[in-house]
């Protein structure tokens, strides 16, 4: 465990943020599909290590750990390789997260899958093959990373790959980041409302690419502003039109009193003026991954907040709405409450020094709770867990002036 403390409430710095980790593994994934290509900025987070061992393995089974995005993705790249058998596995919550929405959609495409456990839980066993199939239909408001994968698998198809949606896509900007990825490589991409068309890829040629920083890792320092006195931090390798649906959070944190400033290749954050509500309401149903980070906002803040969209946040590292109650009640809140798909909190802002946060096995769990440690030192259990997204996250708090010690 660490004991996380900063004398000053003042923030100043400049970071160097690994590249983002959605855009680094479609890029992985289509590389597979297509032909090689340089990535540059890549994410050094261990779900892109475990990507790219994945790809590279002749082992006839492979454990992906924790790492849900690999499991979705190689799903798809694994039945397109002809003649192949590969048992995809992985850690015991990974066994414990549905994949049977997107193994039914490669069934349809006669791909021949199989459960070895649990039915529509991995592991799975995946016999690959030529796919002459171009349709297939699914839900869309499960795991847009299901729609992902069958968007890329489509790249490499003869025939490409008409996709259609029964529901209403969940987590829309990861869709149109995936859309957008393809399209930069070269390929074809529509969308329409209940149906995705891929184009066949006939590019031999695929420029280098170069990955934007990822923006929901800078979320846990516009948090840390947030709860800052003073700030004048930069972070680097970051665009004022980003394809990553996370950048919202320059809207968002607004409202919490973070100016964003873009400059030559990053952004510069600094306190503003801007008067702080004292409620918040906000739908981050195309921005799940940062409800974790934007609710400890709150709680720091004084803020009370209902946070809604937040559905899949059931099946990730952990069931992360349970997760967060059971953390946030540490602390002395007057309430909070969690529905399948939302959460509020009332609020008392008396927060305790010394809490001890239990992490899940959950990256964003242990990231999102450290801002508090502004206001009181702060105890995060299992702290190496962050490096499944990003790696070098206590080593850039202790640059900021955080005292970490190891207890």
């Amino acid at each position: 465990m660490f004991e996380i403390s900063k004398k000053s409430k003042s923030i100043e710095g400049v970071l160097n943020i690994s590249g983002s980790k959605s855009e680094s593994n479609r890029l992985i994934a289509l590389r597979a599909f297509t032909s090689y290509f340089e990535i540059k900025n890549i994410s050094d987070s261990d779900d892109v290590k475990v990507m790219i061992s994945a790809i590279n393995s002749n082992e006839e089974e492979i454990d992906i750990g924790h790492a849900g995005t690999a499991m979705r993705f190689l799903t798809s790249y694994f039945s397109s390789i002809q003649n192949s058998s590969v048992i995809l596995t992985g850690s015991k919550r990974m066994k414990e997260r549905p994949i049977s929405i997107l193994v039914d959609a490669l069934r349809e495409l006669e791909v021949d899958i199989s459960y070895l456990e649990n039915e529509g839980y991995p592991p799975i066993k995946i016999n690959g093959r030529v796919i002459s199939k171009k349709q297939v239909h699914l839900p869309a408001n499960v795991s847009s990373q299901y729609i992902s994968s069958l968007m890329m698998l489509g790249v490499s198809l003869q025939n490409g790959l008409i996709i259609n949606l029964s529901t209403e896509i969940t987590s829309l900007p990861y869709i149109e980041m995936t859309k957008k990825i393809i399209e930069r490589i070269g390929g074809h991409v529509k969308l329409q409302l209940n149906q995705i068309l891929i184009d066949s890829f006939s590019n031999k040629i695929i420029p280098n690419q170069i990955v934007e920083s990822d923006w929901s890792s800078a979320s846990y320092f516009y948090s840390i502003v947030a709860l800052s006195d003073l700030s004048d931090l930069t972070l680097n390798t970051y665009h004022k039109n980003s394809i990553q649906g996370d950048s919202r959070l320059v809207d968002i944190y607004r409202n919490f009193g973070v100016k964003t400033t873009f400059i030559n290749n990053g952004i510069h954050l600094t306190k503003s003026e801007n008067k702080i509500e004292k409620k918040i309401s906000l739908d981050l149903s195309n921005n799940p991954d940062l409800a974790q980070t934007i609710v400890v906002t709150c709680l720091g803040l004084g803020i009370d907040c209902d946070l809604y969209g937040l559905h899949t946040l059931k099946i990730k590292e952990t069931d992360r709405l349970k997760a967060l109650k059971s953390e946030i009640q540490k602390f002395e809140v007057d309430n909070i409450e969690i529905t399948d798909n939302s959460l509020h909190l009332k609020n008392k802002s008396k927060l305790k020094s010394n809490i001890s946060i239990d992490t899940y096995n959950d990256h964003r769990m242990a990231m999102s709770f450290v801002p508090l440690s502004l206001l009181n030192p702060l105890i995060i259990n299992d702290p190496m867990v962050v490096t499944k997204s990003y790696v070098s996250f206590w080593d850039h708090l202790e640059e900021l002036g955080f005292e970490i010690s190891k207890k």
